[in-house]
């Protein structure tokens, strides 16, 4: 019989702003995860030899955050040298794919324990520093129809014909959503302040929360990809979508997901790891997908990753209690809503990315203890997490709710 992979736990750091300024520049990426390790053990004793793999995602794996932290990290937080890990980048989503992954781990029989997650500095690691012909040869660029993805979602919101003005109410929901939810202790679980070497807090909430923000601030930013659209790239667009004769650029960074610093891990494993150590199971993982969907619009992957998550699980959209649907861009989550019939009532209840960051890495993992959480309070049983990815793909993790 083919095991359950069974979630134990799930821990995140704050997310810090993502720029030299963050309160979490100060520190590197291995203590981030390393600290975040040693909490997961302490909160789940384990003889860490049992650990069968570690597996990281991480988007910019150079400098700070390069040579297979998810190993290093492991070392550096005392754990077993038998511990294995390994550091894997499917962009954006690669924290939900670490997650997905060691889920397969444990069903496929070969691995009992696996700690999943991911991490991401961007204040110390900027985004694409890592290089790569896909966003920076022009060649490439031209042979695979690659847009900027601000582009990408300003023709989603063209294509769906969501106004700046919607666009705008979405982010400020988020914010007062994100704000609320930490009033009322929703991530009290999940969230582990990072201290420093004496002991101090340097974080203990997610940094970039705006509570006042509202649709009247919103309006005075100045839309961000409408340059980079006048360089060419609204050409590909309407190559690519010729029935759209402008495309309205209606993103700005106020209703777009912001750089951020934060790390977040998963405790997956079997019913044998369960009763060797006494823990009891908090969910399981029902499904996971992945898609890839048209380059050049790049974000319109969750719909189609969730459908494929929900057809492998049996399940229908509306038997999902919770979505979390990452905001990446505020149409990616207004089109995904669109698509497969959701009441928003049930998507992103604790706020997202536009008002709490976008650490890379981390993302996907930290969206799968947020609903795992909110499961928990509000004694729901179905939680689905999908996300836009880079390249064109989409990825999703259904998760039913085990106990708590």
């Amino acid at each position: 019989m083919t095991p359950d992979a069974l979630i134990f736990d799930a821990v995140r750091t704050p997310r810090g702003r993502g720029k030299p300024g963050g309160a979490l520049h100060e520190v590197k990426p291995i203590q981030l995860v390393a600290g975040l390790m040693q909490a997961l053990v302490e909160r789940n004793p384990v003889d860490t030899a049992a650990i069968d793999d570690v597996v990281l995602g991480c988007v910019s794996a150079i400098g700070d955050q390069g040579g297979d932290v998810a190993k290093i990290a492991s070392l550096y937080a005392g754990w077993d040298t038998d511990v294995a890990g390994v550091t894997l980048n499917r962009f954006c989503a690669s924290g939900a794919e670490a997650v997905n992954l060691a889920a397969m781990k444990v069903r496929s029989g070969w691995e009992d324990l696996v700690v999943a997650g991911g991490f991401e500095c961007m204040s110390r690691v900027p985004i694409l520093s890592d290089g790569g012909p896909w966003a920076l040869d022009p060649e490439t660029n031209d042979r695979t129809g690659f847009m900027p993805q601000g582009i990408g979602a300003d023709l989603i919101a063209t294509l769906g014909g969501f106004t700046r003005e919607e666009l705008d109410a979405y982010a400020a929901a988020s914010h007062h959503k994100a704000a609320a939810a930490w009033q009322r202790g929703a991530f009290g679980r999940s969230v582990l302040p990072v201290l420093d070497a004496t002991g101090q807090t340097i974080l203990a909430q997610d940094e970039t929360i705006r509570p006042d923000t509202d649709v009247a601030g919103l309006a005075g930013l100045k839309p961000s990809f409408a340059n980079l659209g006048g360089m060419g790239f609204n050409d590909v667009a309407r190559a690519k979508y010729p029935e759209v004769a402008q495309i309205e650029h209606c993103h700005h960074a106020g209703n777009s997901s912001g750089l951020a610093d934060g790390a977040a891990l998963v405790l997956v494993g079997n019913e044998a790891q369960a009763k060797r150590w006494g823990w009891q199971p908090r969910a399981r993982v029902v499904s996971t997908a992945v898609v890839g969907s048209e380059p050049t619009i790049m974000l319109t992957g969750p719909a189609p990753a969730a459908r494929k998550a929900l057809a492998r699980a049996g399940l229908n959209a509306q038997d999902i209690d919770l979505w979390e649907i990452n905001e990446a861009f505020a149409s990616v989550v207004l089109r995904c809503q669109q698509e497969l019939d959701i009441d928003p009532a049930r998507v992103n209840v604790n706020g997202g990315a536009i008002a709490m960051g976008h650490p890379l890495g981390a993302t996907g993992a930290m969206l799968i203890g947020t609903v795992l959480d909110e499961l928990e309070a509000r004694q729901q049983r179905y939680g689905l997490v999908c996300m836009c990815v880079g390249g064109g793909m989409g990825i999703a993790t259904l998760i039913e709710r085990l106990e708590g």
